[in-house]
């Protein structure tokens, strides 16, 4: 629900420092006259460029799943509705509906709101945009999200994707090698913002397929889907683009797993640039920098992100962890204690669940890892 209204919004602190008119600290004499003048004269008060609130004349006021959201006005008489491709450095290319791509800075009001994000404006979010001069434009105002794909950064949120519909968590079989512990923190995160989750394991074509069917079962077992794809040689490609029509999908993986080359596959013409695996320590090297929104020939939208090797869950307490593992779910409600942490409680009905095959234990294992790790 939207409220346009009289709105005093949080803004972040002033860089600048008002000089006071005179050093009365050190030059005041306590003798003197002028000594009473000090409490009148230099009080500090909390106007103008001092101040951390301000108020927003005709701003929005919008409750939603992620709490209260200020978004200033808008004239939709000048400004027009478009959806962010990619944010390089202070400027973001905009596709706005009518299909015109405006290359946009922005606006300052929104950098100044206090907010935990890094960046204020990310790949795929809704955005209005001022036009000015023939392809440049102003970012007016950011829409609320939805679906968001992010992680947490020197104790910030660091927004990848916005408005993602499905998210495609890419794998390698092998160079590298794949980390299951890693899927569990994307798949974890889907969960948590209401997405859904997609297993994509590429380069099968440099393993023994039944290999992986262990770990291809036990992910199958609780309900997620699991594609086995191979970009060199085109295995999976046409049911992968059946999936991507008309969704608005993120790939994201570490580096090296093949997100571009998949790409590649699905678009041709697309020519994402990609970069061989190191021979020497089999990691991946970073090729894409920053997360791109690709439109598709036969609709949809992809997000190309830069490969992650380490990613740290944003906005999740340990008491919460629990409930975003499928598995681990339905035996929560039955442990002993409300509050069990399910690692050192007796009896544990999510122990127990591991100790009789129903919980797989490397599964419990991860849990057990991002628990330890959450503040």
């Amino acid at each position: 629900m939207a409220k346009k209204r009289q709105v005093r919004a949080d803004f972040r602190k002033n860089r600048n420092v008002r000089a006071r008119e005179k050093n009365w600290t050190h030059a005041a004499d306590a003798e003197s006259d002028d000594a009473d003048r000090v409490s009148s004269v230099e009080s500090v008060r909390a106007k103008g460029d001092l101040s951390r609130k301000r108020t927003l004349a005709g701003a929005e006021v919008i409750e939603g799943d992620d709490g209260v959201a200020v978004l200033p006005a808008v004239d939709p008489k000048i400004c027009r509705q478009g959806r962010v491709l990619r944010v390089q450095g202070l400027i973001s290319a905009v596709q706005l509906d009518e299909g015109e791509i405006r290359f946009c800075a922005t606006r300052r009001l929104l950098k100044t709101l206090a907010t935990d994000q890094r960046h204020v404006v990310a790949a795929g979010d809704r955005v209005w945009v001022r036009p000015e001069g023939a392809d440049e434009g102003i970012i007016e105002r950011v829409e609320p999200r939805r679906g968001v794909l992010s992680r947490a950064s020197r104790g910030r949120q660091h927004v990848l994707a916005a408005n993602v519909d499905q998210l495609m968590v890419v794998v390698s079989a092998a160079e590298p090698k794949l980390k299951p512990h890693l899927v569990d923190r994307y798949l974890v995160t889907a969960e948590k913002n209401h997405v859904e989750p997609i297993i994509c394991i590429n380069k099968i074509d440099l393993i023994n397929p039944v290999d992986l069917q262990p770990l291809v079962g036990v992910y199958s077992q609780i309900g997620y889907r699991v594609l086995a794809l191979s970009a060199e040689r085109g295995w999976g490609v046409d049911h992968l683009r059946a999936m991507l029509r008309g969704r608005q999908s993120a790939f994201t993986g570490q580096s090296g797993v093949g997100k571009s080359s998949l790409l590649n596959a699905v678009e041709p013409g697309l020519d994402l640039r990609v970069r061989p695996v190191s021979q020497e320590n089999e990691k991946g090297r970073h090729t894409t920098t920053t997360a791109e929104l690709i439109p598709l020939a036969e609709g949809g939208y992809v997000f190309d992100t830069p490969g992650i090797r380490q990613f740290a869950l944003w906005d999740v307490i340990p008491q919460e962890v629990a409930g975003f593992f499928r598995d681990l779910r339905p035996f929560v409600s039955k442990c002993r204690y409300p509050d069990c942490t399910h690692t050192h409680e007796e009896p544990c009905a999510v122990k127990d669940a591991v100790a009789d095959g129903y919980i797989d234990v490397r599964r419990y294992e991860s849990y057990l890892a991002m628990l330890e790790e959450e503040p």
